[in-house]
């Protein structure tokens, strides 16, 4: 996908996401739902005007954020031999913060549905695509598993990346079989992403030792 078409989806979802709360502001209460707990209830609330723009703003943000790293990275063109993954993340990224807005507006025009079911197979998903990116990418300041062995090493960088990237793609279809075993599978999908933060970076520590040695 390319940088533009990227750009214009992710433009397009927010601008769509920001229509839907002005045609529907009148309906929606003051204060809003703005958190839930690990079972899906409701359990903390917001003024109307952060609950219906805190998330397009935060979205619109990151986006520029998402554009510019390209850019500024001093080892851009590691980047752009994997900048139409990068894009295509970038839109995934934007839906699911979309996603998360419908569903807030959803829940305070008063519709019944538990936020942990509606949540875990799209965040599965999510992490699908973040492992997917992590197997593309190349060594850079930005994007990945970034620790002084993988910046310090090419190879490094790929045999934690292709590790990390295993591990978040898996993590992430357990994380959709969670949906189906309430709240022990919040708490299962929270402990495998655990494990596959923190084993890529033990795993970089020791690959770099043994590199090191062998010279």
């Amino acid at each position: 996908m390319t940088t533009k078409t990227s750009t214009t989806i992710s433009l397009i979802l927010i601008a769509a996401s920001l229509v839907a709360a002005a045609i529907l502001w009148g309906r929606l209460p003051d204060p809003m739902p703005s958190h839930w707990n690990a079972v899906g209830e409701i359990d903390g609330y917001m003024s109307k005007f952060w609950g219906v723009f805190l998330l397009p703003i935060i979205t619109a943000a990151l986006l520029p954020l998402f554009l510019v790293i390209p850019h500024i990275d001093p080892l851009k063109a590691n980047i752009a031999q994997f900048r139409d993954v990068f894009n295509w993340f970038i839109v995934l990224f934007t839906a699911y913060m979309v996603y998360i807005y419908a569903l807030t507006i959803a829940a305070a025009l008063g519709y019944q549905f538990n936020m942990t079911y509606m949540l875990l197979p799209v965040i599965g998903l999510l992490f699908i695509g973040v492992g997917y990116l992590m197997k593309k990418a190349k060594r850079n300041f930005f994007i990945g598993i970034r620790t002084p062995w993988t910046l310090s090493n090419d190879e490094v960088w790929d045999k934690t990346h292709q590790l990390g990237g295993r591990l978040f793609m898996a993590g992430g279809v357990i994380t959709v079989i969670c949906t189906f075993l309430g709240e022990t599978g919040f708490w299962i999908m929270m402990a495998f992403m655990l494990i596959a933060a923190f084993v890529p970076v033990i795993y970089s520590y020791i690959l770099f030792a043994q590199i090191e040695k062998a010279q």
